[in-house]
């Protein structure tokens, strides 16, 4: 089901399912897995090039190589924006595995130092929500259900925390602390029966 909330068409699912992430089970393998990169909202790929001084020192070695080789973004086989991979291993050029195998962001500790540009992308922030721009200007909020986010998924329902409640930082951020509680009287409407 999906409901609208100003130009947010919003799947229910986002009030409904529980999610809490599970970093000691997972190890951020959301940098590592897939077939491409993060998807950049617009604006992203200048402000990971603007803000380079605040994160390089953190980066990987082959992850710098790849930087400078492709760029602060790539264009993917589907036309996107995202951010380039380190072709050895598939992970994010801008991600840094552990000796204990552990991958972190580059750009988040060099935001978390300087406190200036982009913590992260948006895309990788609001995961496992995924959003979609329609022609008619709405924006569309959707749940990911990837199965390396099984225990994140197991983990919220222990803990009784929403999808949303979870991400409610990069929600308000993108979206705004109105349209947060309009999520939060959505879901209570949906409890009551609404």
């Amino acid at each position: 089901m999906v409901i609208e909330i100003g130009k947010c068409l919003v799947s229910t699912e986002i009030l409904t399912e529980y999610f809490c992430c599970d970093y000691s089970k997972c190890k951020g393998c959301c940098c590592v897995v897939g077939d491409s990169g993060a998807p950049l909202e617009e604006g992203e790929a200048a402000s990971l090039s603007s803000q380079a001084k605040d994160y390089e020192v953190f980066l990987a070695e082959d992850g710098k190589i790849e930087i400078c080789s492709q760029g602060y973004s790539v264009v993917d086989k589907d036309g996107d924006t995202v951010t380039p991979l380190v072709p050895s291993d598939g992970r994010c050029a801008y991600s840094v595995i552990n000796p204990d195998g552990f991958t972190w962001c580059a750009v988040e500790k060099g935001f978390e130092k300087s406190c200036s540009g982009i913590c992260k992308p948006l895309s990788c922030w609001i995961f496992p929500i995924r959003l979609k721009t329609f022609s008619t200007g709405f924006t569309g909020l959707m749940l990911s259900r990837e199965h390396l986010c099984s225990d994140a998924f197991r983990l919220g329902k222990e803990k009784g925390i929403k999808v949303y409640q979870f991400l409610r930082e990069p929600i308000e951020f993108k979206f705004g602390k109105e349209f947060y509680q309009e999520l939060c009287q959505a879901e209570k409407m949906m409890k009551e029966g609404f």
